[in-house]
């Protein structure tokens, strides 16, 4: 197979509102985690839930669109690419992170349990960059996996 493939979907909460910032060109960057949560039942039958934490960048209309209508708790759909950054803290330790960059975000609704993610609340809100800008197709709060992704889906094209 000639090439390779960098693609993430997330659905999870939000973890704090936005930090959205704007650059001397213009351009706008913002910048949250949101947690997925995976549960379990253990050998013992006790429920486990184990939550990972995902850093998100959004740029230009992303980043403006988050910044409008993002708050902590609101649960969002991702999809984008893996990024390792390095940088030098404050005390010249070099440090390494992984991000997620966003191509495509779609609002589902408010925190889990608040009764949000209907039309009135931008449940169906959808915006996706790219070099052309258009509107997708926005997953239901109440069906989050795309179809594409659901078990049991006999129509994928993958070549194995």
């Amino acid at each position: 197979m000639a090439g390779s493939v960098n693609k993430v979907i997330l659905i999870g909460n939000l973890g704090s509102d936005p930090e959205v910032r704007y650059l001397e060109s213009g351009s706008a960057v913002a910048k949250f985690n949101i947690a997925t949560t995976e549960s379990y039942t253990n050998k013992s039958g006790e429920r486990v839930d184990n939550t990972e934490w995902h850093r998100i960048e959004l740029w230009e209309g992303l980043a403006k669109v988050a910044e409008k209508y993002l708050k902590k708790g609101n649960q969002v759909y991702i999809e984008g690419r893996i990024r390792t950054d390095s940088w030098t803290d404050k005390e010249g330790q070099q440090k390494t992170g992984v991000t997620i960059r966003a191509n495509s975000m779609t609002l589902l609704g408010g925190p889990a349990g608040s009764g949000g993610g209907g039309e009135g609340n931008n449940g169906g809100y959808a915006q996706q960059q790219s070099s052309a800008p258009r509107a997708t197709q926005a997953p239901r709060s109440t069906d989050p996996i795309p179809p594409s992704l659901a078990a049991g889906n006999d129509d994928d094209d993958l070549p194995f």
